[in-house]
């Protein structure tokens, strides 16, 4: 599977931009100093909490979900930082639906704005599943600053993938 391009709907002169940062070894102080704290909710029951919060502020009338959890699996190699699931089983004579959002394991260890992106993100897949105009108006109203997390994300995997790999030479 073929890692996914952070860069991808980026303008070609931001893109330049941000390459030359990256080689000229800027970009990471840049972020670091954007983002000099990391948050503290560190494990699944606290990113639960944390999810909850969320919801009960911006989406009360949204569906209730199962399970919050940090995954390991998941990163932009596998095309996903977060992961938003509904399963429908039958249950005696209905069906019951289990909800579940999955945080990439990377968002365990940045700052708390850009957690708060990416849980924003999938919550708003409780209301629209596609990202289109309303996900997106949805995303700012959740979290003003959306658009501006989103693209410090993509920058944060720009510098993860040109970082070498551990015991690896240069």
């Amino acid at each position: 599977m073929r890692a996914i391009d952070p860069l991808l709907y980026v303008p070609p002169a931001l893109r330049r931009e941000v390459a030359r940062l990256r080689d000229a070894g800027e970009l990471g102080p840049r972020l670091a100093r954007k983002y000099p704290a990391r948050h503290d909710v560190r494990g699944d029951r606290a990113l639960y909490e944390y999810v909850q919060s969320l919801r009960g502020r911006h989406l009360r009338s949204a569906p209730n979900l199962t399970r919050v959890l940090y995954d390991p699996r998941l990163d932009a190699a596998h095309r996903a930082l977060g992961l938003h699931t509904v399963r429908s089983r039958v249950h005696g004579d209905g069906l019951r639906a289990t909800r579940e959002i999955r945080v990439a394991r990377l968002f365990e260890e940045l700052a708390p704005e850009l957690l708060e992106m990416i849980v924003v993100h999938e919550l708003a897949h409780l209301r629209h599943r596609e990202h289109d105009r309303a996900f997106y108006q949805l995303c700012e109203h959740m979290q003003p600053t959306y658009m501006e997390r989103e693209l410090d994300v993509r920058l944060y995997l720009v510098l993860a993938a040109s970082a070498p790999a551990p015991g690896a030479q240069r």
